[in-house]
């Protein structure tokens, strides 16, 4: 009940891509299965998250308006995905792949990217733990959310990849309330 709240209360009015709920105890964490669908992706490399974001999403903003080999203007989505990638050492370059779903219309027909940079990803099926927060979001403030998840799911016992992680916008960056961010950590598979 609370989270059906939660949803009508967050919602972008925006279209998503579908999802089902896995039952959980947890009060503080979500575990959803996404299923197969196709993103328009960038990646940027460099060690500031707020930047990589910024320039990632300008780079799909331009390939939903139309840079793509049909002219086609496509409608935004929620929510913006980033999979964060950090680089093996302390002065690593981390990869911020940033994501646009692309809408159900656009699924089995999707538009090429004009920009070299841009590229269509067929994201399979995947389960991710979630975690909740409002507010404007940057990156002390997803890795704040992340470790928190990161205490719940080591509580509970959960198994998931510890090598990289999601954060995820539903909101126009002019909304003022009610805003809805996410964390995600990748559900680790049974060997």
């Amino acid at each position: 009940m609370l989270k059906t709240i939660q949803r009508a209360l967050f919602s972008s009015g925006l279209q998503e891509p579908k999802w089902k709920p896995i039952e959980t105890t947890a009060q503080d964490y979500e575990i959803r299965e996404y299923e197969q669908t196709k993103w328009a992706s960038t990646a940027v490399s460099g060690m500031q998250y707020d930047a990589a974001l910024n320039t990632g999403f300008m780079r799909l903003f331009r390939y939903i308006q139309g840079n793509n080999e049909k002219k086609a203007k496509i409608e935004m989505t929620a929510p913006v995905t980033c999979l964060v990638d950090p680089g093996a050492g302390p002065f690593c370059e981390t990869t911020f792949t940033t994501s646009f779903y692309v809408p159900e219309e656009h699924q089995a027909d999707t538009p090429k990217p004009s920009d070299p940079d841009v590229f269509i990803e067929d994201r399979k099926t995947l389960t991710v733990f979630v975690r909740t927060y409002g507010g404007f979001s940057n990156e002390q403030k997803s890795r704040e959310e992340l470790l928190q998840l990161i205490e719940s799911l080591r509580r509970d016992g959960q198994q998931f990849v510890e090598e990289q992680y999601y954060t995820a916008g539903y909101d126009s960056p002019f909304k003022m309330l009610n805003r809805h961010n996410e964390v995600w950590l990748l559900k680790k598979s049974a060997a």
